[in-house]
């Protein structure tokens, strides 16, 4: 680790302690959506009624409504139609997401560039998790997918504070350091400012604890599982990680010896929604 690195995380940690760290605000169309899906008995009106507000949005979801992917027979011409193809968690999740990803914005190429690697690795996670907590669990897979999204977004302020020190746009491996070392500690306190429930407001820190081992399985399992298979056949750190030795496998029944995303037509599904 280099002395920049070594300084520079332990200036954001203490930073973050005090709360001096300018933390990202959610969206005010994520916040509106997440509001709406979280009342009773939410109906496909109301919730088109909240997303009909951003009009950019609005075409985006029904322009996903009339993918390939989804196969729909007719087609989708106004937003309660696309809600209705798409279901209601899967829309607000999407429309979440959509949202989430105009904050991956920077000034600086180099930020640019190091937002689009991080966004493009939390759209991979994120369909992994809804593949794995669809066909392994019992858990909502909307809401691992939504956990996959949000697993790396302690990185955001990390970024906007490289974009004013020249001397970490000149040190990639120093910013790639910080960013792991300091991250899960950001994204829990983002996710919590954000009042994410607790089973995913904790995911940064807890996606990466290959050591925890909880009686029932829960979202920080899925992401953990698949944020190790995003990394398999690679170069990077985490492909090394014994799959035998993390608990999470085994609370999903799935066999360390198989890759498990290789469904890949359904794994692709989210990016490719997101994409489209």
């Amino acid at each position: 680790m280099s002395r920049l690195a070594e300084t520079v995380s332990r200036e954001l940690l203490q930073a973050i302690r005090n709360d001096h760290l300018v933390l990202p605000t959610l969206p005010e169309a994520a916040l509106r959506i997440r509001q709406t899906v979280q009342q009773p008995d939410i109906g496909i009106a109301e919730l088109a009624r909240e997303v009909g507000s951003d009009t950019a949005l609005t075409a985006r979801l029904i322009r996903v409504a009339n993918s390939p992917l989804l196969r729909a027979r007719t087609e989708i011409t106004d937003l309660q139609m696309a809600i209705s193809r798409l279901g209601i968690n899967y829309t607000s999740t999407l429309a979440i997401g959509l949202a989430l990803e105009q904050m991956f914005r920077a000034k600086s190429p180099i930020i640019e560039r190091k937002m689009h690697e991080i966004w493009s690795k939390s759209l991979e996670v994120s369909s992994i998790s809804y593949v794995l907590s669809r066909n392994y669990t019992t858990l909502v897979p909307e809401q691992a997918a939504l956990a996959g999204l949000v697993h790396q977004i302690g990185a955001l302020p990390i970024l906007t504070y490289a974009e004013n020190h020249p001397e970490l746009l000149q040190d990639p491996q120093s910013l790639t350091f910080i960013i792991d070392e300091v991250h899960p500690v950001i994204g829990d306190r983002i996710l919590h400012q954000w009042n994410f429930p607790e089973s995913i407001a904790s995911i940064p820190s807890q996606h990466l604890n290959f050591s925890r081992d909880t009686n029932d399985v829960d979202y920080a399992d899925v992401v953990q599982v698949a944020v190790l298979q995003s990394y398999l056949d690679t170069d990077h750190l985490l492909a090394g990680v014994d799959w035998g030795q993390v608990a999470a496998f085994a609370k999903l029944g799935l066999d360390c010896e198989v890759d498990s995303a290789e469904d890949s037509e359904l794994a692709a599904s989210l990016v490719a929604a997101m994409s489209a």
